[in-house]
């Protein structure tokens, strides 16, 4: 694996991780969340510029079923996030004190809203690369055969996630934090490693699902072309 590989998938995990953290309000207070939102703001910046070629292909090539979709799903990630982190700079009260705004009730409920759906909507972004990611990894361990016990076993392990995650979903209530904001805020005893497993574990329900979706969708248009073929 180059370099620059590896930078993108480190970046792209730190970033993932402090999203997680800076969501978990309060358990951290107002003032690491604001330090984090910064640092994932940097990161996100470094993402973009690290895809900036993405950009400049959206228009060209083929645009089938998956890659509008993706295109879509990627656009709908940068504007949640670009709106959550303006939202967040604007209701700072730490760091960017001196911004006068009016009406930060209204900021306050956008920047809460727009972090829960970019939270799912990460979590499919994930997802339509999780193929591209599980080669990276492959490469960088060395890993280049099969192992049907591996694929089992991996499986299975996404099986459990996916499990935990819906427990988890509704256990914390994830409908009504995406549809419902509550002003005083979504308050519960978990601990910080709680917090994390819970969130990841939803993570692993769009991961997956996103995932194993579009391989289902492969395997279909692979057998539309081949009947074609005969």
């Amino acid at each position: 694996m180059n370099r620059k590989m590896l930078f993108w998938l480190v970046n792209d995990l730190v970033m993932t991780v402090l999203m997680l953290i800076a969501m978990a309000y309060y358990i951290t207070g107002n003032m690491i969340h604001e330090v984090v939102g910064v640092v994932v703001l940097v990161l996100f910046i470094v993402h973009n510029f690290l895809n900036r070629r993405w950009y400049k292909v959206i228009l060209k090539g083929k645009h089938n079923f998956q890659r509008i979709l993706q295109i879509g799903l990627n656009l709908l990630f940068l504007v949640a996030m670009v709106v959550m982190m303006i939202c967040g700079i604007l209701i700072s009260s730490d760091l960017f004190p001196f911004i006068p705004i009016n009406n930060d009730m209204m900021l306050r409920q956008i920047h809460v809203q727009t972090a829960y759906w970019g939270f799912i909507i990460m979590a499919v972004h994930i997802g339509l690369s999780w193929g591209m990611i599980i080669n990276s990894v492959r490469r960088m361990t060395g890993i280049t055969g099969t192992s049907r016990i591996r694929t089992i076993a991996l499986r299975i392990l996404a099986i459990l996630i996916v499990a935990y995650g819906v427990h988890a979903s509704f256990e914390g209530e994830m409908g009504s934090k995406l549809f419902i904001y509550n002003p005083f805020g979504w308050f519960n005893d978990d601990s910080t490693i709680r917090f994390l497993i819970d969130h990841l574990s939803i993570m692993g329900i769009y991961i997956a699902g996103t995932h194993y979706t579009l391989k289902f969708i492969q395997r279909q248009e692979k057998k539309v072309v081949q009947k074609k073929l005969k």
